[in-house]
């Protein structure tokens, strides 16, 4: 049976001749090579003994099957696994083995069906839940089809429709919904779930109930005219939700096949099919960001020291404004009793208010009850004062990015609030070691950095200084899987890692337009890129404001490598200043759909000539106006200085051009952030840029997607811009070597230059 730390099946005989199989590879008991062998011998050493009359499968610790092993994917697309052949899984062991055997199972389905493991329940004659268990095929969410039949049986089973929403939109379904639906025959309770579905395989045997194989069932499929019309309104979806996504409509042809060509020809159809997607750029992403999600919560030097999380009872938040409230809501959610403090009564009453606003939504979208919003909106007490802060055990400061104010609130908590009480700023871009230069209590400062809007957005950056404990790093991690939020843990410095990464991304867009690209041109390309907005609908979404104290910040600390502009400032000045005033770089109607303005043009010529940019129709000149003597300025256009200048054409760009140009810079400052330790590893980085600025999963991630691309090409076209347009295309230290090498961005370092 191979050893037990492998996974595996266990077979007992009971004495009414039922063969119970249950499935053993913890934690979810995943569908291993291993447990598949094993799974085929139990069930042929079943078939072959005369004392079993029939099968029960089951899965150990309350978990039927989470489904395929994942970690098993990159072996078999790296071809270090090596694999089954062709329609082994899929046809030999499920359909025919088990579907096909000539005495009848059924599935004891508790906790989880998941993926594979749902695909050998249905593979079974019959299905036996408890009522808290969950059913699905999540597949897709991994760049993948369901590859052991699912395309075939589930349609079967529930109707083609229910089956397509729960495949295309990996969603799992309840219990009772899946007794509804057919897809579970009974809802038993767990500690009668095995002898209920023993009685059940003893009862087909008896034909007291029917014996069916699922593969074969077609009363639950629409008509064919019928089908074809759900099918093509699925594709039609797809390719409007996914546009840069293949293996939906993948999917679809699988299970059309199905339904046209019949059953076993939809296997093979599914067989083919799976291995073409598990080959392809987007599974091999989804899979890289899968593991990268849970390596987060491992940082060497911390959360190897054997340190307990300890008990947070209590926290306190300083400012009600769209971050605070935010951070707050996210915290009753998660029962966290919370203590909101203002300056004044109006701006607490605007918080709180805020917080009920958040909570409403969700009652409005049917996430929560009414009686439940008023429970959770009882864990927040408003205050005025720091008298109640005595026994917090964290606060998290959300005021304003104002320096010399973070840090007179920072030295009047060390005054409030208990010892052992971790001080959390929430600042985007401030230097913590600015923020404590007040305090003494260098050890429990520590940056807790949400997104906006921070109960929605799935990030939080655990920032730590030189001085930051372990224990409180620990600490936070906990809060923050408790709050459901993702954390990484990364190093103190100006923007930390999401923001220092992503200011070229701005920076770049403002450079192209500024030398000829169409604003709306660039926001569309990078939205067909997969990124939820682009560069310019995100400033007005933040707001100019912000957008400007951010810039500030990061032209103040890396100068060499800025991209400096008035254009922002200039519009600000204006009264433009994104959404908020409904304009900015687009025009906001009242029910916030934006709209390109032509206005903008003059805007971009005003802050082209303060750049000194001249676009000229036939090429475009480019130089820094502040060298020039104020008597060459007024001749500009007239004149062409040969060896000061740089020539380039218009910016005329493709949308592959406008993508790297504004990425690369991205990717290159990522390269820095690795190299100066500020993040652990690559993988976070990925991340980072998937949760914290929604850089699309099915890329991989920021540095997984450059790997994809080649170091060497992402240098030399690096190089080559920086030719033409100066230092901000420049690539760093860390990019030049590992082109030189060809080697990858995201390999562990050889001489790695950690700063903490």
């Amino acid at each position: 049976m191979g050893s037990s730390t492998k996974g595996r099946t266990i077979m007992e005989v009971g004495a009414d001749g039922v063969a119970l199989i249950t499935i053993i590879n913890p934690p979810v008991n995943s569908l291993s090579l291993d447990v598949l062998h094993s799974l085929k011998e139990s069930y042929e050493q079943a078939l072959r003994r005369d004392d079993v009359k029939a099968i029960v499968i089951t899965g150990s610790r309350g978990k039927f099957s989470g489904g395929f092993d994942i970690t098993a994917f990159g072996g078999l697309q790296g071809g270090k696994i090596e694999q089954p052949k062709p329609g082994y899984i899929s046809i030999e062991i499920i359909s025919e083995t088990l579907e096909g055997a000539r005495k009848p199972s059924v599935a004891a389905i508790d906790g989880l069906a998941l993926g594979g493991g749902l695909e050998v329940a249905m593979a079974c004659h019959a299905r036996i839940s408890t009522s808290t268990a969950q059913l699905g095929l999540p597949e897709l969410q991994l760049g993948l089809i369901p590859g052991f039949g699912g395309t075939q049986r589930l349609p079967r089973l529930v109707g083609l429709s229910k089956a397509l929403e729960m495949m295309l939109l990996s969603k799992p379904v309840k219990a009772e919904e899946a007794h509804t639906l057919g897809l579970v025959d009974a809802i038993a309770p767990p500690d009668e779930l095995v002898n209920t579905a023993r009685q059940w395989a003893l009862d087909i045997l008896e034909r007291r109930r029917p014996w069916v194989a699922s593969l074969y069932k077609t009363d639950k499929l629409e008509p064919l005219g019928e089908a074809r019309e759900i099918l093509k309104f699925a594709r039609i979806q797809a390719r409007k939700q996914a546009p840069n996504l293949r293996h939906p409509l993948v999917c679809i042809d699988a299970i059309e096949e199905g339904i046209v060509s019949g059953p076993r020809a939809g296997l093979w159809k599914e067989v083919e099919a799976f291995q073409e997607v598990l080959q392809s750029d987007t599974c091999k992403s989804l899979v890289n960001i899968f593991f990268a999600q849970r390596g987060t919560s491992k940082v060497p030097g911390i959360t190897d020291l054997g340190l307990v999380p300890r008990r947070v009872k209590k926290v306190a938040i300083l400012g009600g404004g769209l971050m605070g409230s935010g951070i707050a809501t996210a915290l009753i959610l998660s029962n966290y009793p919370v203590i909101l403090k203002e300056v004044n009564e109006k701006f607490l009453q605007a918080g709180i208010g805020r917080v009920k606003a958040n909570l409403q939504s969700r009652v409005k979208k049917g996430k929560m009850t009414q009686e439940k919003l008023e429970r959770t909106l009882s864990l927040l007490n408003g205050v005025l004062d720091y008298e109640s802060f005595r026994d917090v055990d964290m606060v998290i400061e959300a005021v304003i990015e104002n320096i010399s104010l973070k840090q007179q609130i920072f030295a009047d908590l060390e005054k409030f609030c208990p010892p052992h009480c971790i001080l959390a700023s929430n600042t985007s871009t401030i230097d913590l070691n600015l923020i404590g230069e007040r305090t003494k209590s260098h050890e429990r400062i520590v940056g807790a950095h949400f997104f906006s809007p921070a109960h929605v957005m799935p990030l939080l950056e655990i920032v730590r200084t030189q001085k930051t404990s372990p224990q409180v790093i620990v600490d936070l991690l906990d809060v923050g899987k408790k709050i459901k939020k993702t954390p990484i843990v990364v190093g103190n410095c100006t923007g930390f890692a999401v923001n220092r990464m992503f200011f070229p991304y701005s920076q770049a867009a403002i450079l192209l337009v500024e030398r000829g690209t169409d604003v709306y041109q660039i926001d569309r390309a990078i939205t067909k890129f997969g990124m939820p907005m682009g560069p310019f609908r995100m400033v007005d979404l933040v707001g100019f404001g912000v957008a400007i104290a951010t810039g500030i910040q990061f032209v103040e600390n890396f100068p060499e490598r800025s991209y400096k502009s008035m254009l922002i400032p200039m519009m600000q000045e204006d009264q433009r200043a994104g959404e908020a005033t409904r304009k900015g770089f687009y025009v906001y109607d009242n029910k916030r759909k934006a709209s390109p303005d032509p206005e903008i043009k003059k805007y971009v010529e005003k802050s082209r000539i303060i750049s000194g940019v001249t676009v000229d129709p036939k090429v475009s000149l480019s130089l820094s106006l502040s060298q020039l003597p104020t008597h060459i300025k007024g001749k500009l256009r007239s004149h062409v200085f040969a060896n000061d200048c740089i020539w380039t054409q218009l910016m005329k760009l493709s949308d592959k051009d406008i993508v790297e140009m504004i990425f690369f810079p991205v990717v290159n400052e990522a390269c820095r952030v690795l190299a100066e330790g500020i993040a652990v590893k690559a993988s976070d980085l990925d991340i980072a840029a998937v949760m914290g600025m929604g850089f699309p999963p099915y890329r991989g991630g920021i540095m997984f997607w450059g790997d994809s691309l080649g170091s060497k090409y992402i240098y030399s076209r690096l190089v080559e811009w920086s030719k033409m347009y100066g230092e901000f295309f420049k690539p760093c230290a860390y990019l030049t070597e590992r082109a030189a090498k060809g080697a990858s961005l995201s390999a562990a370092m050889e001489q790695a230059k950690s700063r903490l």
